[in-house]
């Protein structure tokens, strides 16, 4: 199985701990966008139209015959190998309403750390940021995982922009301890508490060098 992105964070973070946690045997290969001023002589701009993907982008992820681009398609297709996509109908439910819910949480970050008018916006951003929360704490309520009781993939993407928002706003979650018990649950899986204290983890730069922030 290969996995492909940028050198950086980003979209491919959930994925990455995702197949950690499943010990799924993957190689990474990783696109240096930072060495490249010209974006037309990348290597990823070299490779995307000669790897037989239906709508080439990064990530994408290669399984045998099976080519995925996506971040949620590739995190959905893993969790399917791992029976990790929800049990009772209840929990499917919970595990759609979050894989939409958790990206548009996303988006809202990467845009405003791409605006040239990231100051205001942020200001802004962290105005809402609270009444997200609350709604995402609300969701997860007592649970252990944000489906129940067992681990889906989108505790993967929950985690990452979870632990994204404290980065950019480290007492994010003082009023949300059911949040912050979870990224703690999250960290203190074996699995991936070693891939965290590896050579191969990438938490930064969770941006592109174009972005206002994330970018170190």
């Amino acid at each position: 199985m290969i996995l492909a992105y940028w050198e950086i964070r980003g979209i491919a973070h959930p994925i990455r701990l995702l197949l950690e946690y499943t010990g799924t045997p993957y190689k990474e290969l990783l696109y240096n966008y930072e060495k490249c001023s010209d974006y037309d002589k990348n290597e990823w701009f070299k490779d995307r139209y000669t790897l037989g993907l239906d709508f080439p982008n990064l990530p994408y992820l290669i399984d045998g015959n099976t080519k995925i681009t996506q971040s949620n398609a590739i995190l959905r297709y893993i969790g399917r190998k791992h029976k990790m996509c929800g049990d009772t109908e209840e929990e499917k439910v919970r595990v759609d309403i979050l894989e939409s819910q958790a990206m548009d949480f996303r988006m809202q970050l990467v845009r405003v750390c791409h605006d040239p008018n990231f100051e205001n916006l942020r200001l802004n951003y962290l105005q809402q940021l609270p009444k997200t929360l609350q709604l995402f704490s609300h969701f997860l309520g007592t649970r252990r995982w944000f489906a129940g009781k067992k681990m889906t993939f989108v505790d993967f993407s929950m985690y990452d922009i979870l632990d994204l928002n404290c980065k950019f706003l480290p007492a994010c979650l003082d009023l949300f301890p059911n949040l912050q018990e979870f990224l703690t649950r999250f960290e203190g899986l074996k699995k991936i508490s070693a891939y965290m204290n590896s050579p191969r983890y990438l938490p930064k730069p969770v941006f592109l060098k174009m972005a206002k922030w994330g970018t170190q």
